[in-house]
């Protein structure tokens, strides 16, 4: 039996002074486990930027034309509406050489990318996810009316900005082909700025490469449309971050791309967790619609070709959505069974662990650390498997404010102290109405199947169902 051949190591860099220098230089990766038809598909892992994404690039190439061109300035603010990656790739570069950051983000994306904004030390606005481009409160708009408003301020505007792609035609495209050896028949990218599929195409185009070059579009998005036939696509709602637009953004030459596919969220999401699963490599929504495209054309094709698209950023950005059964099945994206019951509007079931408890003998600060845990209000309380009583946090109240103790000593007290035992039950195979006595007495549902304790149903739950099932 012939002996493996062993894989060549991955080269060390040398020491850097400052994580901006190893922006750039990702590497790629075959996917292997996932049915790719006779192509092979090839992964530029953008995810392994410092910054996390594929933006970092841009980033550099942008506030770099600013300030040779004199627009930004020692103590000058960086002005940006930004999906979340973007942002973080102006901050890590803006605060690394100075410069404040303030960063108008739609309210749909994630609490992770929030979160590691505001802490790298960006202001943070957010605005609505809901509203068209030209209105008051769209992003770029909002954005640009504050950048406007401050002494100082640079509006990057990735949208409109040459410098977007020419990080591409710099960087992205000479890699791929490096990378790939100039054996490339396809390239996959979505358009949230348009910068990527704009001046890694070019890059493509000037070296003479023949690859068809391929729009990921999210289901909603008006862009494949435009490619595809022309006109503008049928506009609508979709959970993916960073990708998609109602209008073609000045940085992006739709004359390049030859053909779009458009992927839903379910596709999208199904094929980054396919990707975790399979291959290992956790990446982020707009990734799975890239991802879900390239696998498309790959499987349509007849002979062995080459397509590579991204793993635009790290899935580490997405856990609390993308990587959250309870978040998808809100949503209507999870894979369930439907059981024709009450049953249904419960994300959280107690047989599958999905419930958070406590029992009658923790104490109330166990219980209390749990429903802050979990971010729910009420907890059910289980004794040998059974349902025995339930806390929320207006039975806390109570507690806190009863007696003359320590607050110490009221925390200590057991959960049987201060629980409901009067429990508003209700039978699974009951009908929705039966939902309603229980909400006017401003209670949570709790659902059983005869005595098995099946889960809880919060007013939410049931306006989430109403809403998923019109």
């Amino acid at each position: 039996m012939p002996s493996a051949v062993p894989l060549a190591a991955p080269a060390l860099s040398a020491t850097v002074s400052s994580p901006l220098d190893l922006i750039g230089k990702t590497p790629m990766v075959e996917v292997t486990k996932i049915d790719t038809g006779p192509c092979r598909l090839l992964l530029k892992l953008e995810s392994q930027n410092p910054g996390g994404s594929i933006k970092d690039r841009i980033a550099v190439e942008m506030l770099d034309a600013a300030e040779q061109e004199g627009f930004l300035k020692e103590g000058g603010t960086i002005v940006e509406a930004t999906a979340g990656n973007t942002g973080l790739a102006l901050t890590l570069v803006g605060r690394a050489r100075g410069y404040k950051v303030l960063l108008v983000i739609p309210d749909k994306m994630s609490k992770e990318k929030i979160q590691h904004l505001r802490a790298m030390g960006a202001d943070v606005r957010l605005t609505r996810s809901d509203v068209p481009h030209g209105h008051p409160e769209y992003y770029t708009d909002m954005a640009e009316r504050l950048a406007q408003g401050i002494p100082g301020a640079f509006y990057v505007n990735q949208f409109a900005n040459a410098a977007n792609a020419q990080a591409h035609v710099k960087t992205t495209g000479p890699e791929i082909w490096a990378q790939t050896g100039g054996d490339i028949d396809a390239f996959v990218a979505g358009i949230g700025s348009g910068g990527t599929i704009t001046g890694t195409a070019q890059f493509l185009k000037s070296v003479g490469s023949k690859a068809e070059i391929i729009l990921a579009d999210p289901v909603g998005s008006t862009l494949a449309g435009v490619v595809n036939d022309g006109v503008p696509g049928p506009e609508g709602s979709y959970t993916v971050e960073g990708i998609g637009q109602n209008f073609v953004p000045e940085t992006a030459d739709m004359s390049l791309i030859d053909k779009a596919y458009s992927i839903s969220d379910a596709e999208a999401i199904g094929t980054a967790r396919e990707l975790l699963l399979k291959e290992g490599i956790l990446a982020g929504s707009s990734s799975g619609t890239l991802i879900a495209a390239a696998l498309r054309w790959c499987r349509e094709q007849t002979e062995p070709k080459t397509c590579v698209t991204f793993v635009c950023d790290t899935g580490a950005k997405y856990l609390s959505k993308v990587y959250n059964d309870a978040w998808l099945a809100d949503q209507g994206l999870g894979e369930r069974e439907i059981h024709g019951d009450l049953s249904d509007l419960i994300n959280r079931k107690y047989a599958k662990g999905d419930v958070v408890t406590a029992g009658p003998g923790d104490t109330l600060d166990t219980a209390f650390k749990r429903m802050k845990g979990a971010d729910v209000s009420q907890l059910p309380i289980i004794e040998d498997g059974r349902l025995v009583g339930i806390l929320d946090e207006s039975d806390l109240i109570q507690v806190m404010n009863t007696d003359e103790i320590t607050r110490k000593e009221r925390f200590a007290k057991p959960v049987a102290s201060a629980m409901t035992r009067d429990l508003d039950t209700v039978q699974v195979n009951e009908p929705l109405d039966a939902l309603i006595p229980v909400f006017d007495r401003d209670r949570v549902a709790i659902v059983l199947d005869g005595e098995t304790f099946v889960g809880l149903i919060t007013r939410t739950d049931l306006i989430n169902h109403l809403s998923l099932n019109r």
